[in-house]
């Protein structure tokens, strides 16, 4: 169910976006040179590493560890968009993510169950680029960064700082956290699979497609969908 829907989501987004104009204009990327060397290596990575692992993950286990797995780090990630909820002064989803940190804590064995789903308390996804954002930062130049993806100058700046507000960070010992934060990119990643395998049947040029994607969907997602700015680029679907 977790990889259908998401699956239904992109296909929308891809049909949506192929109504968009084809003359996209380059304004927001005057990098492309550098980040079209950057996706092809990001791409190249994942096409010989993670998405032969996350088939198999996928294909190995029960849906229910996956679900399981892909809840206990989300529950880990509400934490810090309960902190930037807070910090866009958004009290009362700060206040939502709290009860749903604490509910799935501990109803739900840490998290693995999303309790607080069933409970209808909504779940949000927020972080320091969008505080940033909400704060009048603007997004400045489209940027690909190896291994990460898709980004601009100010989600770049606050990367670091999202990296240091992941709980999972400061999990001990060493050995357990670089093991847990592997099975979390994997994870991620098998959630995509359906949706990218969609993507490079329909995208003449992926690139074009990702960046189309990344950049409405900050946008977006900085104004809580909210009249949101078009990009003028041709369609979507995120590299990860």
């Amino acid at each position: 169910m977790k990889n259908t829907s998401k699956t239904l989501l992109l296909a929308s987004a891809l049909l949506l976006g192929g109504c968009a104009s084809s003359t996209a204009t380059n304004q927001s990327d005057p990098l492309e040179g550098f980040n079209r060397a950057m996706f092809s290596f990001n791409d190249t990575v994942d096409r010989v590493a993670l998405k032969p692992a996350a088939t198999a993950y996928q294909d190995v286990l029960p849906s229910f560890v996956q679900t399981g797995v892909s809840n206990f780090f989300g529950n880990i990630g509400d934490v810090w968009t309960m902190v930037n909820n807070f910090l866009q002064g958004k009290g009362e989803a700060g206040l939502s993510d709290v009860m749903r940190v604490a509910v799935n804590s501990t109803f739900g064995f840490g998290g693995i169950l999303d309790i607080a789903s069933e409970a209808g308390i909504q779940k949000h996804k927020e972080d320091f680029g969008q505080t940033l954002g909400k704060w009048g930062v603007g997004s400045g130049p489209y940027v690909v960064l190896p291994m990460f993806g898709p980004s601009t100058l100010r989600d770049t700046a606050a990367l670091p700082v999202d990296i240091y507000g992941d709980l999972w960070t400061y999990a001990t010992p060493v050995d357990v956290r670089n093991v847990g934060a592997v099975v979390r990119v994997i994870d991620m990643r098998a959630s995509a699979l359906n949706a990218t395998n969609l993507l490079e049947d329909v995208a003449l040029d992926r690139y074009t497609f990702i960046r189309g994607a990344y950049l409405q969907r900050r946008e977006s997602q900085v104004r809580d969908g909210a009249d949101a700015k078009p990009t003028n680029e041709k369609a979507i679907g995120p590299q990860s």
